[in-house]
């Protein structure tokens, strides 16, 4: 008895064993069958294209070389994917090279394709187009006389850029004002500090402006935070606003400054899962004794909304400002053999709590839209200060006036940030 149960369980394995193999070989066929069909597909595409240059080859108007119609089929190829996948021809790929160095010839905006139509990610600070008023969201439909519109992004930047000391003509619509703005920009050599301010702006109180993550924000971000350590500082404002980002791995960095050493930082997911990655702090200079509040608005983008995230999410900061913008894709470069590139995006980022940053953004804490300040009338001034004279009983010290000159400089979202982070330190009994 015992034997046949025995021969019926080796059968009942055998037949089972034969049914998984037949399923996984099954799935393994289907598979292959899925290849076999795409990769027809594609073909059958690929001789349509072929079809098309053999048209325009025997019947264009003009003589076209072979390049030419190859890098303009690539070049629409990239953009149709999304605004930031590009075919940089051999000159725009040496040129973003250029770019990356942090040095080079142009009017100082971050820009982007945003619902098809060119826009200002923001201005680099103390560049012409800083100077002459370009702001973040300005929605650029002329350069030169030249409409942007189906105008790609590099085309674009090519338009923008050129020698120091040109001029171009930017026509931009404010869709805040509801009104077209002309402004005529005078071309200089951009030079990108990363690091725009380091000081005490109250007592106790560190304030840094982070311009843009470059290669040395590491390095120089440390120097500044042992500066304002050493001069006491009890709490750090950390302005990110207008920073449209940068390198990835400095982001981390940055971000790990603040975080105890394993804090998830960001993620990224992407369709192949080599690209599903997750970054995490690594932290050796523990600057974690004091507050933070990290300022953001809309001119916030990339590697600053990966810092505010990240800072956010594990309560490390509390964010004061406008909603980031939104920019958080992963562009790969891979260069080709005849010395172009392509940059395709391959993920996007998540902040440590899984939400996505891409179309989204990181909205803040605390919601504080900024305020034009009121012009000055120097007659008023004047007779402010006569007033102040009169009434003065005890004659200010010189840091008193000091802090008193920084205050009048500051905006109001940066006066809210303080009295934030001065309530913070006095319910924390510091």
């Amino acid at each position: 008895m015992r034997k046949r149960i025995g021969l019926v369980l080796i059968v009942a394995s055998f037949a089972m064993g034969i049914m998984a193999y037949n399923i996984s070989f099954a799935e393994k066929q289907g598979k292959q069958e899925q290849a076999k069909q795409k990769a027809d597909d594609l073909y059958k595409e690929l001789e349509l294209f072929s079809d098309a240059v053999s048209v325009i080859r025997a019947d264009y108007v003009e003589e076209k070389k072979s390049k030419e119609l190859i890098y303009g089929a690539l070049k629409g190829m990239l953009s149709s994917l999304d605004p930031y996948s590009q075919f940089m021809d051999p000159e725009t790929y040496n040129e973003m090279k250029v770019e990356t160095e942090g040095e080079f010839g142009g009017i100082g905006i971050e820009i982007t394709i945003k619902d098809d139509l060119l826009t200002v990610i923001s201005p680099i600070d103390d560049t012409p187009a800083y100077k002459a008023g370009l702001k973040s969201g300005d929605r650029i439909v002329k350069i030169d006389g030249a409409v942007t519109k189906d105008l790609t992004l590099m085309d674009a930047v090519k338009k923008l850029r050129g020698k120091p000391g040109t001029s171009v003509n930017i026509i931009v619509l404010r869709e805040t004002e509801k009104r077209l703005l002309e402004f005529t920009i005078t071309r200089s050599v951009i030079k990108i500090a990363s690091i725009k301010k380091a000081e005490i702006i109250e007592s106790g109180i560190g304030y840094i402006r982070l311009t843009e993550f470059q290669e040395n924000t590491p390095r120089d971000l440390s120097e500044a935070l042992k500066k304002l350590e050493a001069d006491k500082m009890k709490g750090l404002v950390l302005d990110l606003r207008n920073n449209p980002g940068g390198l990835l791995d400095v982001a981390v960095d940055v971000a790990g400054k603040f975080l105890e050493e394993g804090k998830l930082v960001v993620s990224t997911k992407g369709r192949v899962e080599s690209q599903n990655l997750e970054f995490k702090s690594r932290n050796n200079n523990h600057h974690l004794g004091y507050p933070i509040v990290v300022m953001i608005n809309g001119g916030s983008a990339s590697a600053s909304e990966i810092v505010a995230g990240a800072l956010k999410d594990h309560k490390r900061a509390i964010l004061v400002g406008t909603k980031s913008f939104g920019k958080g894709s992963v562009q790969t470069v891979v260069p080709m053999s005849d010395g172009s590139a392509i940059r395709v995006t391959t993920s996007k980022y998540f902040t440590p709590s899984g939400i996505s940053i891409h179309g989204e953004g990181i909205m803040p804490d605390i919601v504080v839209e900024y305020e034009e300040r009121p012009k000055k009338d120097e007659e008023v001034d004047k007779d402010t200060v006569l007033i102040e004279k009169l009434l003065e009983v005890k004659e200010k010290t010189e840091q008193e006036k000091l802090e008193e000159k920084k205050k009048k400089d500051m905006d109001n979202q940066l006066l809210r940030a303080i009295d934030i982070l001065k309530g913070i330190l006095v319910y924390s009994g510091k």
